[in-house]
């Protein structure tokens, strides 16, 4: 009666990795419990999720080929596309997010088109808007660009609107930090950057008020939804973010996070169950409306 948060299992958004072939479900060492399917084993986690309540997924590609401009990532039959195809065939009314950025699908692992030796931002935006198209032209709900380039969430708005698809919407990676804790994703999604970092175009951890900059731009220019990223490290980040928008708010419960805590339950240090409640609750007390989550499989068994 006096519990101030609520967490509902229809608060989550579950990460899943695709990549090409068939009957796949590779496990990823960094992150215990995780996978990387094929499509047909996708569509069927997608269905036992949505069993659970579950409402939404985001979908990440591990793409057949790279090259310097990732031109598989707009492709109609890449790993992505085919997955939402699949995915909305059976669960139509599952809302299917899509991640929109270059990363994996680049021989070079960064963000963006690389030029003299650094990511083009301006030459980055268009790359991006012909796969936000392509994901929302193969039947996705809403669109993630994750990239950090700047003016990304206004040319993948125009995009939509010029091609139809007024009805897609946007949920921009608006504050997303250069962070330590995404080491188990580039594993899980083959995204690492092949040199240097990527410091330029995603956040410094030291920075708050850069966050609600950066916040602000993304609304201006035509979000639906915004994110921060990581979740943990950065709960006070979320309540200054939640204090300047009325937009919905997700944050992302992220790779490291998660397997630090799998890591930590596996020796025995702490109880994982109780610790998935507490982080992810703590999530939502900071001010997050949706929470894209590694344990929301896990949480949703428990709350069911």
């Amino acid at each position: 009666m006096v519990r101030e948060t609520a967490l509902s299992v229809k608060d989550f958004v579950a990460p899943l990795f695709v990549k090409p072939g068939e009957e796949l479900r590779d496990p990823i060492r960094s992150m215990p419990g995780q996978y990387q399917f094929s499509v047909d084993t996708l569509v069927d986690e997608g269905e036992a999720l949505w069993e659970l309540g579950i409402p939404a997924v985001i979908l990440f590609g591990l793409p057949d080929a790279k090259d310097a401009t990732g031109s598989r990532s707009w492709a109609d039959d890449g790993i992505v596309q085919m997955a939402v195809r699949a995915l909305k065939e059976r669960l139509p009314d599952m809302v299917v997010i899509t991640d929109v950025c270059l990363c994996e699908y680049t021989d070079h692992g960064h963000c963006g088109l690389i030029r003299g030796g650094e990511v083009d931002n301006d030459a980055t935006l268009e790359l991006l808007a012909r796969q936000a198209v392509s994901h929302a032209r193969a039947g996705a709900d809403i669109v993630a660009p994750s990239d950090m380039m700047d003016g990304r969430v206004a040319a993948i708005r125009r995009a939509l609107d010029d091609a139809r698809f007024s009805s897609v919407g946007i949920l921009s990676y608006a504050v997303k930090y250069a962070s330590a804790f995404y080491g188990p994703f580039r594993e899980a999604a083959d995204s690492a950057p092949q040199f240097g970092d990527r410091t330029t175009y995603q956040m410094d951890p030291a920075n708050a008020r850069e966050a609600l900059k950066e916040a602000r731009l993304d609304i201006e220019e035509g979000a639906d939804m915004i994110m921060v990223k990581p979740a943990l490290a950065y709960l006070d980040i979320i309540r200054r973010v939640r204090e300047i928008s009325v937009l919905p708010l997700a944050a992302y419960q992220v790779s490291g996070e998660y397997a630090m805590i799998k890591a930590a339950a596996a020796n025995g240090w702490l109880d994982e169950r109780r610790v998935m409640l507490e982080s992810l609750t703590a999530i939502k007390r900071a001010g997050a409306d949706i929470i894209l989550t590694y344990f929301a499989r896990d949480a949703a068994v428990l709350m069911c």
